[in-house]
């Protein structure tokens, strides 16, 4: 393994290369965010760096998002421009100081989210981005909950919205569904993957095999679902 270093368009990525018995390039990252290039050996490096050129917006950003991901939950700032999830895409916010207005509120119009607050406080602007996701939240739930409901003889008996640390959903054996708000930040197919999830818990409560041979029948690809969750909970803070 050699440690090599690139720089194109500004950027220096550093990488490590492997020189081994095979015809074609691989490009891997591993959990750390590292580069690793698989290459036929006798790969010259100016062919090397080619191959990494024609990547390299996808390896520059796949390679920080893990970085990034390492470092935890960065501190969010209130202020014009910061960016903020929304059904899977990220935002900017704009903050408006409304003295006329009752009540502290937030609005989604021409792609950003407008903040409209009594005075300019951070604590204010979070709680009104907070109950903005929370009444999302809802909305998306219920709606999914009804146009997914012919898979299912039983209805919930009661949703509510949480503010859990450990869990996107729950069910218990009222069929009680619960569903944490931050959801809200989460494209819509990911959305309805955790509402047919918790469904499913009101036919088989526990993760045995025919709970998931019933989930993989709604919904074919939902490894890809829970790996959008594992891989972006911790950008999912406001």
């Amino acid at each position: 393994m050699k440690d090599m270093y690139h720089t194109y368009s500004g950027e220096t990525l550093h990488f490590k290369s492997k020189y081994k018995n095979r015809t074609t390039v691989g490009i891997y990252l591993d959990s750390y965010g590292t580069v690793e290039v698989h290459v036929p050996k006798g790969t010259k490096d100016e062919v090397l760096f080619r191959i990494l050129e024609d990547k390299w917006g996808i390896i520059s950003q796949k390679s920080n998002e893990m970085k990034d991901r390492l470092n935890g939950p960065q501190k969010k700032v209130y202020a014009h421009g910061e960016p903020f999830l929304y059904l899977g895409k990220t935002y900017p916010i704009q903050v408006h100081q409304t003295s006329s207005i009752n009540k502290d509120y937030v609005k989604f119009e021409e792609e950003t989210l407008h903040i409209h607050v009594k005075q300019l406080d951070d604590d204010r602007i979070q709680q009104s981005l907070k109950r903005f996701y929370y009444q999302q939240c809802k909305d998306l739930v219920e709606k999914s909950i009804t146009f997914h409901q012919h898979h299912f003889k039983s209805k919930p008996h009661s949703i509510r919205i949480s503010d859990s640390k450990t869990t996107w959903g729950t069910c218990d054996a009222r069929r009680q569904l619960t569903f944490n708000w931050k959801l809200a930040m989460a494209p819509k197919d990911v959305i309805d993957y955790v509402v047919i999830h918790e469904m499913c818990h009101m036919v088989h409560l526990n993760h045995d095999r025919s709970f998931w041979r019933l989930v993989g029948t709604i919904v074919p690809d939902y490894k890809k679902k829970e790996s959008w969750l594992a891989l972006s909970s911790w950008r999912m803070t406001v």
